[in-house]
């Protein structure tokens, strides 16, 4: 009788435990899910910039971040996360950050190419791009120009 009901016992606990397991799983996926949806609906290239506004390396970004802001507006999106920031917490953990700043470059379906920590000029910065394929054209460029003022070459 005792190994009948010891028996029960662990089935009845492993299940509870596969249960609150699957349960978990699902909870994640509904987190995720939103976050993925954005990065695909995205339309253009993008750099992400995770860092925070007292860090010194960060702050000599800042510039750099609101020149490329204001230039390439509608050619490639420019973001920058504050990780010291509570609310920010989890989307420095989901883009696996270990050191700020650290830049990221995605093309315009949301996929990573690309990841740098540190300090980053705008040179380099315009440099990567087109190493990863990108040519842009500065917003003020573009009106004097007939051509594209994005190609991606393959």
């Amino acid at each position: 009788m005792r190994t009948i009901l010891k028996n029960s016992l662990l089935l009845f606990m492993s299940l509870c435990l596969l249960t609150l397991t699957a349960c978990g799983k699902g909870a994640d996926a509904k987190k995720t899910e939103p976050v993925a949806k954005n990065e695909a609906a995205q339309k253009l290239p993008k750099l992400l910039d995770l860092g925070a506004k007292k860090c010194i390396p960060c702050k000599m970004m800042a510039p750099i971040l609101n020149e490329l802001t204001k230039e390439y507006k509608g050619i490639f999106d420019v973001e920058f996360i504050d990780v010291w920031q509570p609310e920010n917490k989890e989307k420095a953990k989901a883009h696996g950050i270990r050191s700020i700043p650290t830049q990221i470059f995605f093309d315009a379906t949301g996929k990573e190419l690309w990841r740098h920590g540190g300090f980053m000029s705008k040179e380099d910065i315009l440099k990567k791009w087109k190493e990863l394929g990108f040519t842009f054209k500065a917003v003020s460029q573009e009106k004097t120009s007939a051509k594209p003022a994005v190609s991606e070459s393959e």
